[in-house]
């Protein structure tokens, strides 16, 4: 069985190109995304970690660390930086994964139990290790989302996504469809009229068990 929403990640021992370390503890109490590739030096890829590389005053404002997972070696993951680096035109921080063994694709579910990478592999042979999953300081999975590997992932859509999850968690609500940060939120269904007006003031119903309000600017 695969990770599921709410689920405890894994506490593996990874190797990266900046060091070895276990994810529980890389985590601590931040936030954390762990994006996945199917192979170094491959066009799509690139743009995509050249994107979360740009986004590196983003993630830190929101507590929240980056890590890539990659089927290469730690020598390959150096090298391939510098062409991340050159496309994005900035600094790719953020460590990446050496996952030759598939340990962290197979426990993230991304791959077959079974699988394994022949001599001589393309990205084709782990064509599925094109996945985000964003955790939260429990060290619980909180939102997953996988990509073919012709369609480059959209980072913005992460970062909301990541803006909604921490919004749902601190506030007690939960967001609608295509919400950014300032737009109302939806009030639990589970919460009477009388507490949601005790707790968030004024508030919009649009169905009875549909109501907004804004948050604190």
């Amino acid at each position: 069985m695969g990770l599921r929403i709410n689920d405890t990640i894994p506490d593996l021992t990874v190797t990266t190109d900046q060091g070895t370390f276990g994810l529980h503890e890389w985590i601590g109490d931040n936030w954390a995304i762990l994006f996945s590739h199917p192979k170094d030096f491959t066009p799509v890829c690139t743009t995509e970690f050249g994107a979360v590389a740009q986004l590196a005053d983003e993630w830190a404002k929101r507590g929240t660390k980056v890590i890539g997972v990659s089927v290469d070696g730690v020598e390959d993951h150096k090298k391939w930086k510098g062409d991340i680096e050159k496309v994005a035109g900035t600094t790719a921080g953020f460590p990446i994964i050496a996952d030759e063994g598939l340990e962290v694709s197979k426990a993230f579910d991304m791959l077959p139990a079974e699988a394994y990478l022949p001599d001589g592999r393309t990205p084709n042979d782990s064509a599925t290790v094109r996945s985000v999953f964003i955790i939260g300081p429990d060290k619980q999975l909180k939102l997953s989302m996988t990509y073919p590997m012709t369609v480059g992932r959209n980072f913005a859509e992460v970062l909301r996504a990541l803006d909604g999850l921490q919004t749902s968690v601190g506030q007690g609500v939960a967001t609608p469809a295509n919400w950014n940060v300032g737009d109302d939120v939806i009030i639990p269904a589970t919460l009477s009229d009388a507490d949601a007006k005790a707790k968030f003031g004024e508030f919009e119903t649009v169905l009875p068990y549909l109501r907004k309000t804004k948050l604190p600017a």
